[in-house]
């Protein structure tokens, strides 16, 4: 439990889905004044993927990430 509760205080939202096995994504769709990216997290039905990729694809042709760079990027 003690590495449950350690998982949960640096992603809260994401632990119960990877232990349920739901697909999950968080996408870029704001970003802060300091050019830091804010993701928006979305779940689907069990087994059911494709349908948050269908999504993921919609939300970037509306708000394009893919050459946004934080000011601080290994890239």
């Amino acid at each position: 439990m003690a590495a449950w509760d350690r998982v949960v205080q640096f992603a809260p939202y994401t632990a119960m889905f990877n232990a349920t096995g739901q697909p999950a994504m968080s996408v870029p769709l704001y970003w802060t004044s300091d050019g830091l990216p804010i993701g928006s997290h979305f779940v689907g039905r069990f087994g059911d993927e494709a349908t948050l990729f269908q999504l993921a694809a919609q939300l970037e042709k509306a708000r394009p990430w893919m050459n946004r760079r934080p000011p601080v990027s290994a890239f």
